[in-house]
């Protein structure tokens, strides 16, 4: 993989791994295209430069992030009580994490088999996008007064594993399992964001993890940090800058433009498909 193939993927991942596209179907276009062949370290690379998207999330909403809640709790409440009033930010992103950390561990094998199946990735746009169409009809009714409660939380947990099948996107799969918990378009894809901080590094780790656990994995990782670190700077900025315009654009308009751009991307790669390609997925 050269200079220009790892700043065109990295800047692929910061723009599609926090809007409701799929990054893997984007992934899959990009990389026969380009005409990168799916090596070990390009599985590698793809994985970990989620941390520059992860790191862009935390800078944009590091004064939330790394806020507690001081507020009073009204009568003697134990001190557990305590403990989660204050660190209740983090408390509800456990709770929404949990569901795809089970899930994800006890289905690794079926995830990865469907990972490696182009044309359930292709479906999965287009049926995503018709959905996209009307889901702004669908969920209309939110509040700002909406609160986000652990029960909610835990409900947007369990759609977020929904996006385990290639294609769903996990950003579109939490966003309207936020919308179903009557929040706000904004709210709900804020707290996507927030929680893909906890899956993505979880995922990211476990990655890495096998990478070095197999042989010659620690030597591949060390002897490309120069493009290692090159791709995560890439995605930081272009995830940065991508999330500033998901918020304003999806408050004022909605999703059915992300809608039928999933289409196209989903038909696009039947089309290839269709024409003989080999496409595979990183």
């Amino acid at each position: 993989m050269d200079f220009l193939e790892t700043i065109i993927i990295a800047i692929v991942e910061g723009l599609t791994e926090f809007l409701p596209v799929s990054s893997t179907g984007h992934m899959i276009i990009t990389q026969s295209i380009l005409g990168v062949e799916s090596t070990p370290f390009v599985r590698a690379f793809t994985v970990i430069i989620q941390f520059g998207a992860i790191l862009s999330v935390v800078c944009l909403y590091w004064k939330r992030f790394f806020r507690l809640n001081r507020t009073p709790l009204p009568g003697n409440p134990s001190a557990l009580r305590r403990f989660l009033h204050t660190y209740d930010f983090y408390w509800k992103l456990l709770v929404a994490f949990i569901p795809a950390a089970v899930f994800g561990l006890a289905l690794g094998d079926w995830i990865d088999t469907l990972l490696e199946n182009v044309v359930v990735v292709a479906v999965m746009l287009v049926i995503g996008g018709i959905f996209m169409l009307f889901c702004d009809r669908i969920f209309n009714k939110g509040s700002d007064q909406t609160e986000l409660t652990e029960k909610r939380a835990f409900y947007i947990g369990l759609f977020q594993c929904i996006a385990m099948i290639p294609g769903v996107s996990r950003s579109m799969a939490t966003i309207v399992g936020g919308m179903t918990q009557k929040l706000l378009r904004k709210a709900a894809a804020e707290f996507s964001f927030f929680l893909a901080v906890p899956t993505m590094f979880a995922a990211m780790g476990y990655k890495i993890l096998k990478l070095f656990s197999e042989p010659e994995g620690a030597d591949l990782i060390m002897s490309n940090m120069g493009t290692l670190l090159l791709g995560n700077v890439v995605a930081f900025v272009v995830a940065l800058l991508a999330i500033k315009f998901f918020i304003g654009f999806v408050t004022r308009y909605g999703f059915k433009a992300f809608g039928w751009y999933r289409i196209i991307v989903g038909g696009v790669i039947l089309v290839m498909l269709l024409m003989g390609h080999n496409l595979t997925i990183v």
